[in-house]
């Protein structure tokens, strides 16, 4: 069934959590609607918890959660009622989060409850059951939570909204890890009571937590609605990208209303065809269309209706768009590559290029290359498989030099993630290279480019080519230029 968007409430609700040790020096956050104090990240239950909660501004969710409901600390069900009956404070502006299997041995204000379930295996595979518990008691807000192990896990919760709307049940659907970012974006816009939103990137309480200001500021999440354009990446992993901080500063900039997010994505074809593909995805939302990155840029070429011949001739697809009923391929990353080199040479006919690995990441880098008339050579480790997948001259990193060469790039991993101590080559190796450039942006200073600096290279981010690779993007998205 294809979900739709209801109407948007008239401002998106953040609710930030404070898991903290102690709470005597508590005050209101910035960023939130309301906050929600986790009393089992305390040390030990506070006695002057009222005295606390008048400081708040702003209303207050009090949970007590169990460890094997995502809680800091081992509670019995009888240490948890206790609490409830005889110690949690009551008011209009204090609201109780307590778990579905305490719902009949309590007497609270059903009108400021939120009955909740944690799944942090996955998809539980007796949701409806859990739902129809939870829909059962009087409370006020529903709220499910579940860990998301590819986006498409993000279905299940746009389904449980859609549901409890037509139901007349206020709920909150979560769907956690990093795949399940959209829930956490795109629920307020769908009628989710509310949204939870970190303190900041380090304090986090549940895997896949964005911070508020993220939430308000880069995400712009009151903006959210029916007619919001969505774009994002898909890949894996994707986290590390600055890809939604460049794309949703050029939706404001435009005054476009529009978002751009992270899709983590195991399973290419299932996302494609449940979440993507106009005839056939389960989710109505105006998905615009994606960026892809490793690794996925060729593997999404079999599921496409019509691929640029570009992009067919580097053998990858870094760009799809949504044309009516059809998916649409491109690759921007050759142009990218080559817009910063341009700015650096009159002209690369004739050019001697080094191209230090024989990965994905090199394809579009040697085609960009070649249709400049360069001559390149690529250095690997394996040669007898850079080979065979490529038509250029080849030869072995190991021991090799690049003093006659004018351009040296980096498609290798390393320098980031696990490797950011490391680079493909040393100084020395560097020595009379004119121009060394780097594909990795994240760190944008890398091992790589240090010791290209140290040889004497002019050098080049990947944060230039990621840039000008993401405006031919945004163009054919949007048909704006920036």
């Amino acid at each position: 069934m294809t979900q739709s968007v209801t109407d948007p409430p008239s401002s998106a609700k953040i609710c930030v959590p404070v898991c903290q040790a102690d709470l005597s020096a508590f005050r209101s956050v910035e960023w939130a609607d309301f906050i929600e104090l986790r009393l089992d990240c305390l040390k030990s239950e506070p006695e002057n918890l009222t005295q606390i909660l008048q400081n708040v501004s702003a209303p207050v969710i009090l949970t007590f959660r169990p460890a094997e409901q995502g809680g800091h600390r081992q509670l019995t069900r009888e240490t948890r009622l206790n609490f409830w009956n005889n110690v949690a404070p009551r008011g209009e502006s204090i609201w109780w989060d307590i778990e579905g299997d305490l719902a009949h041995d309590l007497s609270p204000d059903w009108s400021r409850i939120i009955i909740s379930h944690h799944d942090f295996n996955g998809v539980p595979d007796d949701l409806d059951d859990i739902y129809k518990r939870l829909a059962a008691t009087p409370a006020q807000v529903i709220k499910i939570a579940f860990y998301a192990h590819d986006t498409t896990d993000c279905i299940p919760a746009f389904e449980l909204l859609a549901r409890a709307h037509r139901d007349g049940h206020e709920i909150i659907p979560i769907a956690m890890g990093n795949a399940g970012i959209a829930t956490r974006v795109l629920g307020p816009s769908r009628g989710a009571f509310l949204t939870y939103g970190s303190l900041d990137d380090e304090n986090a309480t549940a895997p896949g937590q964005l911070s508020a200001c993220n939430l308000r500021t880069l995400y712009h999440l009151d903006k959210i609605d029916a007619n919001t354009i969505v774009c994002g990446l898909m890949g894996l992993p994707v986290m590390h990208s600055v890809s939604p901080q460049i794309h949703n500063d050029w939706f404001a900039a435009k005054g476009l209303n529009g978002i751009y997010l992270p899709f983590e994505v195991k399973d290419v074809r299932s996302f494609l065809k449940r979440m993507v593909h106009p005839r056939t995805r389960e989710l109505s939302w105006n998905l615009r269309g994606l960026s892809v990155t490793a690794p996925h840029k060729q593997m999404v070429m079999e599921h496409l209706d019509w691929i640029d011949p570009t992009a067919t001739e580097i053998g990858a697809v870094n760009t799809i768009t949504v044309d009516v009923d059809r998916l649409l391929g491109y690759n921007t990353d050759g142009a990218g590559f080559i817009d910063p080199l341009l700015k650096k040479f009159d002209s690369l006919a004739g050019r001697r290029a080094a191209i230090i690995g024989a990965g994905g990441a090199a394809r579009a880098a040697i085609w960009a290359l070649r249709q400049q008339q360069a001559e390149v050579t690529i250095f690997a480790r394996n040669v007898t498989k850079a080979q065979e997948s490529f038509t250029v001259n080849c030869a072995p990193l190991e021991c090799a030099t690049f003093g006659d060469y004018d351009l040296v790039v980096n498609t290798t991993p390393l320098g980031s993630g696990s490797y950011i101590d490391q680079s493909p080559v040393t100084s020395k190796q560097l020595n009379g290279v004119r121009i060394a450039y780097d594909l990795i942006y994240n760190p944008a200073d890398t091992r790589f480019l240090r010791e290209a600096r140290k040889a004497g290279c002019d050098t080049i981010g990947g944060l230039e080519m990621l840039v000008a690779q993401a405006k031919l993007q945004f163009e054919l998205w949007t048909g704006k230029r920036v």
